[in-house]
């Protein structure tokens, strides 16, 4: 079925059939508009999108992500999606695993689709060499008047709704300090990981702040996952690691909970025999046992952000960064010493 189809059994103009289903912001008298909308469902018409792209952008935000399976970008995406239909938009999303190659070609492959927005979710872009050619055709997309959004710690020439992993993490440590902790393991997640590393120094900056010594801090490398958790904390016992450490810190709530797993199969009090912290807040954190004690990040109200500055008007305009830092929740996986 057509437009045509539509229009004629409506008993309206093409035109008139045309601004009610096609998102125009000429408004046609209600009566017409039922009559559009009843023929539309009758015949089950849906608009052609790839004829629209040829004329002007589609009302798609299209999301640019690493990895879909993670329990923070599932928050991110709903957010996005909830957002994103108040202005009669609709978000498609991509994944790419963070390789730069794949990276490029999605980005290249959606803006021939015209997408109305594209918002790039990755611990892995950056504004260099090897990334240059991605960074180069946002731009493009961007001169030729789509919008682009950063959502996440990345540090790109875009608008961005960043987290402060640094601020956020020094957080972590102070607690940790304050309560009595002294010696600290920190499960680091790997370096290719750009939000791990400023995580990283910021627990050592809070703990230092509170009387820890640097000698008293020790990190360990995993895969950023919940086996990555659990494998660290089984090779840190064999290795003689644990021994009077009174605390381990996660990067973020995943590796945490197998941390926590870890201790529980070895046979190690949580909280007291050691704390154990993570970063997030993912909504698993306080349904574990004993709840995960980690820093909040305000992950669906970002994401809901982030559509909402892909979708206004920015033309002309510098490029604008809203920069959050989160909160500590203190729970029962973490206890004074």
């Amino acid at each position: 079925m057509t437009l045509h189809d539509v229009a004629r059994a409506a008993g309206v103009s093409l035109a008139t059939a045309s601004r009610v289903l096609g998102g125009s912001a000429r408004k046609v008298a209600a009566e017409y508009e039922r009559k559009v909308l009843a023929a539309a469902a009758e015949l089950n018409y849906t608009p052609d999108l790839s004829a629209r792209a040829m004329r002007g952008r589609t009302d798609t935000v299209a999301l640019v992500a690493d990895d879909l399976t993670t329990p923070s970008i599932a928050l991110v995406v709903a957010a996005m999606e909830r957002q994103a239909r108040t202005v009669g938009a609709f978000v498609s999303v991509a994944q790419t695993r963070g390789v730069p190659e794949r990276q490029f070609a999605t980005v290249r492959t959606l803006c021939a689709f015209r997408p109305r927005a594209l918002v790039l979710t990755s611990t892995r872009v950056e504004g260099t060499a090897r990334n240059l050619r991605l960074v180069e055709e946002l731009r493009a997309y961007q001169r030729n008047g789509g919008r682009v959004v950063i959502y996440g710690s990345v540090d790109l020439p875009f608008d961005s709704v960043r987290f402060d992993d640094r601020a956020s993490a020094r957080k972590v440590g102070e607690h940790l300090g304050a309560t009595g902790h002294r010696r600290v393991l920190i499960l680091s997640g790997t370096p290719d990981r750009a939000f791990a590393a400023e995580r990283v120094t910021g627990f050592t900056e809070g703990l230092t702040a509170h009387g820890v010594t640097p000698r008293d801090i020790g990190t360990a490398e995993c895969e950023v996952s919940r086996q990555g958790g659990y494998g660290a904390v089984f090779d840190a016992l064999a290795a003689g690691r644990l021994d009077g450490v009174d605390a381990i810190v996660a990067v973020n709530d995943v590796v945490a909970i197998g941390a926590l797993s870890a201790c529980r199969d070895a046979g190690i009090d949580v909280p007291g025999r050691l704390s154990v912290t993570g970063f997030d807040d993912v909504p698993l954190a306080s349904d574990v046992t004993p709840r995960l004690a980690t820093l909040a990040l305000p992950h669906a109200a970002g994401g809901a952000r982030a559509v909402e500055m892909a979708l206004s008007d920015a033309v002309g305009r510098d490029p604008f960064h809203e920069v959050v830092v989160g909160e500590f929740r203190a729970r029962e996986s973490c206890a004074p010493r």
